[in-house]
């Protein structure tokens, strides 16, 4: 009866910043029993930094869960005739080459079939095609890359136990939070011929703003039915503020980080930055309700790069979709007898990956 909780590490290796959540189940109860974030100096060695963010989260755990991104890594929703799991399996080898653009011997493959559909509702032939079909999310990544990150976990004493991705990572820490409504659909509204019309289902979009890149989930019935990465982050709004106002790059991230008196120039630099960016998030959020029969209705973001002055409203304002931040520690409870929890409580916007990483706890 004494015997101590299951724990995981969260390790999110950013290329800028390297953060660290631990959970412990306590019963059945996730509990934030560590947490610790180190930043890299430009030119600084990422393993190093590890080290210092071990020793610095006098963490419990050796089990670690860490994440992929970027152009290693490629995830598709792949239409396949209805089948077993093993089955599955079997058929997704042969599908694979249609779908990923490196050698199939030189990657770690994974699938997972889904619930939704994954297309807009027909009627007729359509729509038996897709009684006769489902939706296979389709993850791909080059094994050099889960290597070296396997390398590095291994050679600060750590066990890895999974390796996930990003923008799965998000979905994950939203639903440590508590899922919304699954079945959270409109009621049907009367046509001009008096008709019923067809429900439209809700969603939701995550969009994590990291320093290199942006990654996108947008959950309907809380399942993943459209992830993207866009390669833009809170750097390249970093050297914006560096160029407008003449400083040096480090000089520019504590100023947009501040938030005092020069809040107006940071947001005045950023604009072109925040303008490509949204420009590509209204991109995929159009593409998804066009292709899947939903209403994005709000972009939730998280990110140290979500924190500059004025993105929320900026994006609320260019997508067209409530926007806010959002804080994946809500419901949680900390143990604030091994955790700041005002510190913690600071970086929580950026801590979702982290975060959904080691909910991984709950399957461990």
């Amino acid at each position: 009866m004494f015997r101590r909780g299951k724990s995981v590490v969260g390790l999110d290796l950013g290329s800028q910043v390297v953060k660290a959540v631990e959970i412990t189940l306590e019963g059945p109860e996730p509990v934030v029993t560590g947490f610790a974030r180190i930043e890299i100096p430009p030119g600084g060695d990422k393993a190093q930094a590890l080290a210092e963010l071990f020793k610095r989260g006098r963490f419990r755990a050796k089990q670690v869960v860490t994440s992929v991104a970027g152009q290693s890594v490629v995830v598709r929703y792949v239409q396949m005739p209805k089948m077993s799991e093993s089955e599955l399996r079997q058929a997704i080898k042969v599908e694979a080459d249609r779908y990923v653009p490196f050698e199939l011997d030189e990657c770690v493959m994974d699938c997972q079939p889904l619930r939704r559909h994954g297309t807009k509702s027909g009627e007729g032939d359509a729509k038996q095609a897709k009684d006769d079909n489902m939706t296979v999310l389709l993850v791909a990544c080059r094994q050099q890359m889960i290597d070296e990150q396997i390398k590095l976990v291994q050679a600060h004493n750590l066990q890895p136990l999974a390796i996930d991705v990003d923008a799965f990572a998000l979905a994950n820490a939203w639903e440590l939070c508590g899922l919304p409504d699954e079945d959270a659909v409109d009621e049907p509204a009367a046509s001009a011929d008096g008709s019923a019309k067809p429900k439209e289902e809700k969603a939701i979009a995550l969009v994590d703003i990291g320093a290199s890149r942006t990654s996108i989930n947008v959950l309907a019935g809380g399942e993943t039915c459209f992830s993207r990465e866009i390669g833009i982050g809170g750097h390249d709004m970093t050297q914006a503020v560096a160029r407008k106002l003449g400083l040096e790059v480090f000089e520019a991230e504590a100023i947009k980080r501040a938030g005092d008196d020069k809040e107006a120039d940071v947001a005045r630099s950023i604009q072109p930055v925040l303008e490509d960016l949204t420009n590509e998030i209204s991109l995929s959020l159009d593409y998804v309700e066009n292709h899947e029969g939903l209403r994005v209705e709000e972009v939730l973001l998280s990110g140290g790069g979500a924190l500059a002055p004025g993105v929320i409203a900026y994006v609320e304002q260019a997508t067209g979709r409530t926007a806010r931040t959002w804080n994946p520690l809500e419901g949680l409870r900390v143990a604030d007898d091994r955790v700041d929890v005002e510190e913690l409580e600071s970086w929580a916007p950026s801590l979702v990956v982290a975060l959904g990483l080691a909910s991984r706890v709950r399957a461990a």
